[in-house]
Order: structure tokens, then sequence, then C-alpha cells
């Protein structure tokens, strides 16, 4: 049995961010990346363990020059041409032709790559291990296995489902760090369908002053098969396969462009989600907008705009600093014109703060001097979900109306979106703000699964 060739770019491998991200990580977390037990099962799970380090030059307020510098080191992260590996290989995010030349390159017949393909992403129940792929020789799985390559997988430690039906999965990495997926069921007379809303980051270092997940520190960059591998389990989860995936969980998207663009290629050609039925968030990342235009996707681009001004987002969304609304509402226009795609805009509304009437209006001046209004753009209203720590308060249904109703006579198209979630601790938001504080619900995986059965 050949031994096979360096695997390709396309499996899934990650590097430290920043020395000083990494000596943070190392302070923080008791238990290095790769510790593992005598027996070969990972260490206990333990609230420092997976606390997502913070550096310690990192506060609230004022984007600072240290804020800038962890953007920074994200963003070389993502567009390095050749990353260290601090990860296991993984074949999940792998291509037919990737896992065909694999094959190949270890000796083995080219169907063998469409095996694999069609057991990683073409099952009822997907693949965990190597032990899985009943199909294949088991020398070449020793080999495979002997050379660090797995599936890819991510393991449930938790999980906690709302009464409406939304499921939100705690997933353990294999770096012992935790990100959030969340399964958002819907129905009606003549469909169903799944949205997944899925983490691009451990953390974010965006730090929007309402978001429980900035609150936590930032860490890394997801590869694109944790990102992938968290679609698959909602879809195992629920018993069935996801129609719809939004990159709006932990993390700025835009910060870990290769992996999202990576993960969204995957999840569109092997798992088979339509372009159409996927967003792509973002708060807004410098010299970012072009190069996504440039793929020439056919999915959505949302937006995280929550001001009508520059003042105003500064004060809640501390990165506008580096990144002026004029700025960001000329390349969101330079979008719209290549890709001819309507834009979404996120819109918080937080009570007092940037909910009135002269508001809405003010915001649809705003997307009507850059030719966003109207059919050119959509205004996703999203009331505030209150989070611990949090200056912010939710506005009545009478404020969230008002805006509404002020925003459409000026001539925009808006709509509010459906609060899901939230006795589960998986609204926007709040996602890992119950675990992080060791505070509930969150119920064991077999009792969630017991209630789905």
């Amino acid at each position: 049995m050949a031994s096979g060739p360096t695997l390709p770019r396309a499996l899934g491998t990650v590097r430290s961010l920043s020395r000083a991200g990494a000596e943070a990580a190392k302070r923080e977390s008791p238990a290095s990346s790769g510790e593992r037990t005598a027996a070969g099962a990972p260490p206990p799970l333990d609230y420092s363990l997976v606390a997502v380090p913070r550096s310690p030059t990192v506060t609230d307020g004022a984007w600072k020059q240290a804020d800038a510098e962890l953007v920074e080191a994200a963003s070389r992260e993502a567009s390095a041409a050749e990353p260290v590996s601090g990860l296991p290989a993984s074949l999940l995010g792998m291509s037919l032709g990737d896992l065909s030349a694999l094959a190949v390159a270890d000796g083995q017949p080219a169907f063998r790559g469409k095996q694999l393909h069609e057991a990683l992403y073409s099952k009822a129940r997907y693949p965990h291990s190597l032990d899985d792929f009943s199909v294949l020789p088991a020398a070449w799985k020793a080999s495979l296995r002997a050379r660090g390559v797995g599936v890819g997988r991510s393991t449930v430690h938790a999980a906690a489902v709302s009464s409406d039906g939304t499921a939100k999965l705690l997933l353990r990495l294999a770096d012992g760090r935790v990100v959030e997926t969340v399964g958002i069921p819907t129905e009606d007379a003549t469909k169903k369908r799944l949205t997944v809303c899925v983490s691009s980051q451990v953390g974010c270092p965006m730090r929007c002053l309402f978001c429980a997940t900035g609150k936590g520190g930032f860490a890394r960059n997801l590869a694109a098969h944790e990102i992938v591998d968290q679609v698959l389990h909602v879809e195992e989860r629920f018993g069935r396969r996801a129609s719809h995936v939004v990159f709006m969980g932990m993390g700025e998207p835009l910060l870990n462009l290769r992996g999202v663009l990576a993960a969204h290629r995957a999840l569109n050609e092997d798992v088979g989600i339509s372009q159409r039925s996927m967003t792509i968030s973002t708060v807004g990342v410098p010299n970012t907008l072009a190069r996504l235009a440039a793929v020439g996707l056919q999915s959505t681009l949302a937006v995280s705009l929550h001001a009508p001004d520059q003042e105003l987002r500064e004060k809640i969304i501390p990165s506008a600093k580096a990144y002026p609304l004029h700025a960001l509402m000329t390349d969101i226009a330079a979008y719209n014109k290549a890709t001819g795609r309507r834009i979404s805009f996120e819109y918080t509304l937080l009570d007092g703060v940037n909910d009135s009437p002269q508001q809405a209006r003010a915001l649809c001046s705003l997307l009507g001097r850059y030719g966003l209004g109207g059919s050119g753009g959509h205004v996703n209203l999203i009331p505030y979900n209150p989070v611990a720590d949090s200056p912010y308060a939710r506005p009545s249904g009478n404020a969230v109306r008002r805006f509404a109703d002020a925003l459409k006579a000026a001539g925009c198209i808006a709509s509010v979106r459906q609060t899901r979630g939230t006795d589960a601790a998986a609204a926007c938001g709040q996602l890992r703000n119950a675990f992080q504080s060791k505070a509930g619900p969150l119920a064991p995986v077999d009792a969630w699964d017991a209630q789905q059965a």
C-alpha cells in the first residue's frame, strides 16, 4: 500500500492566529490542543478548557489598536497561502475530485473516491470515523488513520431545544474549543424548511456591544470542514436534510473568507444545498466585498447595519471606526451592481437607541442615496434579544411596528424577523451565552434526543 502524498489543501487545517493569541490560549486553557488521555479519548470537558480566550488588552468600549490587531490576525490566517496545520487532516469538505485524486495517489481505484464521497455526503446518518466506511478496504483505512487522517466530525457536548422546535447544538472541536450551531425548523401548508445557522469563527473579534458572542472573546477561524460539520449535525438531529444555511452564527464570516467560501462550495456541490438558499452575513470588513463579488455567488449578502449614521453605528459597533459608513455603503453598492443581487440589511432594534420613526426615515434615506432603497435592498428588522452584561433592552411591539411602518412609508422594503429559540439561548445574539456563564438550560444530549424521539 502506497503511503500517498501530502493531502490536498482542501483538507481542513487551521493555524494559530497570532503569538499573542496563542499565549492567551495557553494561559486560559489548561489542556493543550492535541492532548488526549492514555486510552485515546479526549480529556474531560470543563469550562476552563473550552472558554474562548480573550486577550487581556481587549476590553469593552471604543475600538483600540489591540482590536485591530486581532482582526488583522484573523484576516491573515484566512488568506495565508500555506496555512500551518493545527487540526487533524479531514476528509469532510473535500470534493469528489479531491477524494478521487486521494484514492489514486494511495494506489486505490478511482471509484474509491466516489465511494468516499457518497458515504460522506449522501447518507441519512453521516460517518463519524473511518470505521463507518464499511465499503473501503481495511488496509487503506489503516493507512489513512496512521497518517492522521480522519473524517473531521466534531462531537455534541450539549443541546438545548426551544418550545418552538428551534435547537442549539454545542459542538466540541478537535482542539477542545466549542462552537454553536442552530437548527430552525419551519413549515406551512405547502412545504417544510430546515434552516441551519452556522458559526464561522470560535468567538468573534468585532465586539458589537449588543452581541453575546463578541463579549466572549475570539480564538480562531473555523476550517471549512468544521463549518460543513455543523450542517450535518443538525440534519442528523432533525432526521431530514437542511433546506437553507445562514452564516450568521458565531464570528464574522468575511474575516474567514477562504474557510467560508470552501464550506459554501461543499454545502452547495457536495451536500446539495442551493446557492440561492444560503446567506452570508457581515458587519463590514474593508477590502472583502469586492473579493466576494468576484466569486459570483448566487447567495444573499446580509449586511449588519444597525444604525442610520456613522456616529451611532460607531457607538454600538466599535469596528465601524475602521470602516466608516460611507465607505461601507459605497462598497455595498458596488457589490450590488457587480452581482445584481438584492442586499439584505440586518437592523437590530434597541429600545430608545435606534428605533425611532425619525431614524427609520434616516435609514431609508441612507439606502436611497446609494441606490439600495426600494427593490435594491431589503431591511430585516430584528427586535433585540437581551443578553447578560448588556445595557440594551428590547423595544416594545408598538415601537417595532412604528419603525417598520415608517420605513415602508419612506419607500423601503422591510419585514420583522420572527424571534426563534429565545428559551433555548439559541436566538441571534445569544449564542454560547448560557454555556459561557455556566447557566442553563443546556440539557444532556440524551435528554434532548429522547424529547425528539
